[in-house]
């Protein structure tokens, strides 16, 4: 296979993106690990603090790349020719939802979706309930890559 795009917010990321990010590094030629840039929603680290996390987590695997988009996935994807989106799922209404989305941009630009379920060590994790526990003093430091962590208890 070639390009590939593993899309999200990543605020932050968490040991399952990287579980994917290691998994689609094997699986594809390249990937771009793209961080969703939207100024109209609030995020804990902004898009530069999201890209030099995901550029130091995926330092170890030479096809990965990490870049932001804003707009719609498939522009993207168009733009940096990429053949294929990656989606981890960690649950049956995870796949509900992206299997919509799957249909939508392939129908929009010919895309397909690989959906890639997390591994069942991360499946209940998520970033949202980590900032969430994090942020009322509770361990998060076992769903973090180590270099993460450093940033979110700095941020806390």
């Amino acid at each position: 296979m070639s390009r590939a795009v593993f899309p999200g917010t990543f605020d932050p990321p968490t040991n399952g993106h990287l579980d994917v990010i290691a998994r689609a590094s094997a699986a594809f030629t390249e990937v771009i690990v793209a961080a969703g840039v939207n100024p109209a929603k609030q995020r804990m680290f902004d898009a530069d603090e999201r890209v030099a996390m995901l550029t130091e987590i995926a330092a170890p695997y030479g096809n990965v790349t990490v870049g932001t988009f804003d707009g719609l996935l498939v522009d993207y994807c168009r733009a940096v020719d990429a053949q294929v989106i990656v989606k981890g799922l960690r649950s049956g209404s995870d796949y509900d939802y992206e299997l919509r989305m799957a249909q939508m941009n392939r129908r929009l630009t010919g895309v397909d979706t690989l959906f890639m379920p997390t591994a069942p060590e991360h499946g209940y994790v998520s970033s949202s309930l980590v900032k969430e526990i994090a942020k009322l003093g509770g361990p998060v430091d076992g769903f973090l890559p180590p270099a993460v962590h450093a940033r979110l208890a700095a941020k806390l």
